[in-house]
């Protein structure tokens, strides 16, 4: 009995040795503020805004899918002695439980800084509710700038010193941004179509800011398996709207999508809600800008 308690005991020991210096030093081993964010979108926006005055890390690993992510004893204790923690609240459990529990008044939660859509609004641009409201606000570009304004006003006040810089990286952020936004304004505004079929809907924010129609095969969690039922609905619904492409994502397999495009006669093709990047190369800007594309062939935009 004693020797099953060992293991446990040590556990809890090395988990109150990692998490016991919460709210200690802000700074790295570089002196620079220490931010650990969530996932990939959240690390972007931190390094554009941190810029040289923060050392950013992120608790998911690239290519990792991030909705179900969990955390070692390790990354628990980067959360406990973070100087900021960026996370998207109801997003990953992990992460927001060692936000509670380790994180203090040190977690910036990006879920906060935004006007989510409305269930009425969402149900709108997916057509039916599968699986809770979708947190991918990230596909919207200015709800992101939003997040970067906000995010440069909590830096400031963690390191004042740079406050300043922190704004000004944040204002040049949301010109980028802008500019994003207004190329797929334009590209979207003539299409053959504006029903948008994916594989889970991840892309409620992209349609809503772009005046499209989610058609969802599953709901927010990609990894559930949709019924008979539902695949048959797709189907008809694509059918009855011309569609031409089915859109799957880079981190999920695409085995459903392409069951729909044969059953619809339909293609397939990428379409990404930036969760991670599996190529090393690319950036947030690269990614969206690789979405129109798709996006202007898959819906006939001229």
């Amino acid at each position: 009995m004693m020797r099953r308690l060992i293991p446990a005991v040590t556990l809890l020991t090395a988990l109150t040795a990692l998490t016991g210096c919460g709210g200690g030093s802000a700074n790295g081993d570089d002196g620079k503020l220490s931010v650990v964010t969530a996932f990939y979108p959240l690390q972007f926006v931190s390094e554009r805004v941190g810029g040289d005055a923060v050392s950013v890390s992120t608790l998911t690993k690239p290519g990792a899918e991030p909705h179900d992510v969990e955390l070692t004893a390790g990354q628990v204790g980067q959360v406990a002695d973070a100087g900021l923690i960026v996370y998207l609240s109801g997003f990953q459990p992990a992460v927001d439980d060692a936000v509670k529990q380790n994180g203090g008044d040190r977690g910036f939660d990006a879920a906060s800084t935004v006007q989510p859509l409305t269930a009425e609004e969402a149900d709108v641009h997916a057509e039916e509710e599968h699986g809770g409201n979708d947190p991918h606000v990230w596909l919207d570009p200015e709800r992101l700038a939003t997040i970067a304004d906000k995010l440069a006003e909590r830096l400031g006040k963690a390191d004042p010193a740079h406050a300043a810089d922190f704004t000004a990286r944040a204002a040049a952020l949301r010109t980028e941004l802008t500019a994003l936004d207004g190329e797929f304004q334009t590209g979207l505004a003539n299409c053959a179509r504006r029903e948008l079929v994916t594989s889970h809907t991840a892309f409620a924010y992209l349609a809503d800011r772009y005046d499209l129609t989610q058609i969802g095969i599953t709901g927010i969690d990609p990894e559930t398996e949709p019924s008979p039922q539902r695949l048959a609905e797709v189907v008809a619904a694509a059918k009855e709207h011309g569609t031409t492409t089915i859109f799957f994502e880079t981190l999920v397999s695409p085995k459903v999508a392409e069951t729909i495009a044969r059953e619809a006669g339909a293609q397939t093709a990428v379409l990404d809600p930036i969760e991670g990047l599996t190529d090393a190369s690319a950036d947030y800007f690269s990614a969206m800008r690789a979405n129109l594309t798709a996006l202007k062939l898959g819906l006939e935009c001229s």
